[in-house]
């Protein structure tokens, strides 16, 4: 099967138009508000806003002039991927190019925005993770108990460059922006002082990559959607819920044969059919039966975040105290949500902490040191409270409408 892709009638010729000095300082100000490392130029934010005024005017003649704006290669790192001793790879484009990623993105979002399935739910404004965790809660009052928790193969660095360019030239007839765009997928990366070529994916670490990656699972969404299937997506997180196994089984045919037209597959290893009962697994959370909690892999990273600042050959400092509390606040208030239950394992995790701390204090673990530190002290020192900081956000939710 073809991609069922219908041409608009009325695209958008004039985009280019469109870029202004207040596109510019708008794109900017977001750039930096998301900070974030120094391409392969070593221009970090800061440099960069020394002399800001002149670079984003330069930018704008580039960006307005037909095959002006070239963009450097990404530079090549990797992070720790959850839960797996594999690295995930990400491309960092230049501070340049991430201003200028933002302005295009600005310019197509609304675009597509309104084109978007209701059901999907990531990186969107106004949408987020609680709200796609709610969804699939609802669905599942309606009697759909069981769960195709679709995970698709390495699926930032597989969408086909002709598939995502393909879905863009049905809308926009701009041809400077769908070239700057093209631009932004080819642009290589730098790895171990060599290019590599980029021939197929958007590269993780691209400001528009998350928008481009919509856009393309938007086709899937509505392909489901067509065939009556529920589902809840939250960018390639995707969970498809129906009333039997059988229909699930057709679900996931279905979905792979979509998935197929778009160039993309299936990780047989990771895609599962569950049922309610036996619980399944939806952004960070184990949903079972009613209840939803922080799932085992997401419980490791904290813990394992917490294991690394507080190792015994480290002090006791201020900043020992903020970087808890960084890694605390987020957690807590992400796992804390009108469905879940965490109220016990932050408690469990509270003691577990103290007496990490009181072992960095006095290089030792010993019976009696909770009498010298006492839990109080600890709190005077400032470190956060994940139980009185869950039961805090609990009652915001309840008074919030």
């Amino acid at each position: 099967m073809a991609l069922d892709i219908t041409p608009k009638k009325l695209k958008e010729h004039t985009l280019t138009g469109r870029i202004n000095p207040e596109l510019l300082r708008k794109a900017w100000k977001s750039v930096k508000r998301n900070r974030g490392a120094a391409g392969i130029d070593r221009t970090t934010i800061q440099k960069y806003a020394e002399n800001v005024e002149t670079r984003l005017d330069t930018l704008m003649k580039d960006l307005k002039t037909r095959n002006a704006f070239h963009t450097p290669p990404l530079r090549r790192v990797y992070i720790p991927k959850t839960g797996s001793d594999k690295l995930r790879p990400l491309g960092i484009p230049t501070v340049n190019a991430r201003v200028a990623q933002e302005v295009v993105r600005l310019l197509i979002n609304p675009i597509f925005e309104k084109q978007f399935h209701d059901d999907s739910y990531g990186f969107r404004h106004g949408r987020n993770c609680h709200q796609a965790v709610e969804k699939v809660h609802s669905y599942l009052s309606e009697g759909l108990r069981v769960v195709v928790d679709v995970d698709i193969k390495g699926f930032f660095d597989n969408i086909p460059h002709e598939v995502i360019m393909t879905m863009l030239r049905a809308d926009i007839a701009d041809g400077n922006i769908l070239d700057i765009i093209e631009k932004f997928l080819k642009s290589g990366v730098m790895e171990d002082g060599k290019r590599i070529a980029t021939i197929k994916g958007t590269p993780q670490g691209g400001v528009i990559s998350p928008l481009l990656a919509n856009i393309v699972l938007n086709y899937l969404d509505w392909q489901l959607d067509k065939k009556g299937y529920k589902f809840v997506r939250y960018a390639d997180d995707i969970v498809i819920l129906t009333k039997t196994t059988q229909e699930a089984k057709e679900a996931l045919e279905f979905t792979i044969s979509v998935l197929a037209d778009l160039g993309l597959e299936i990780s047989p290893d990771k895609t599962k059919t569950s049922t309610l009962g036996k619980g399944f697994q939806f952004l960070g959370f184990e949903i079972k039966g009613r209840n939803a909690v922080m799932r085992s892999k997401s419980k490791e990273k904290f813990e394992n975040a917490l294991k690394g600042i507080t190792r015994r050959y480290n002090n006791l400092s201020e900043e020992v105290i903020v970087k808890l509390n960084r890694v605390i606040r987020g957690t807590v208030n992400y796992f804390t949500a009108r469905f879940s239950k965490t109220q016990w394992y932050f408690t469990e995790i509270d003691e577990w902490l103290r007496t990490r701390v009181r072992c960095m204090k006095y290089k030792r673990k010993w019976k009696t040191d909770h009498r010298r530190l006492k839990n109080k002290h600890i709190k005077n020192l400032g470190l956060l409270s994940c139980r009185e900081l869950c039961l805090a956000r609990k009652a915001q939710l309840r008074c919030s409408p």
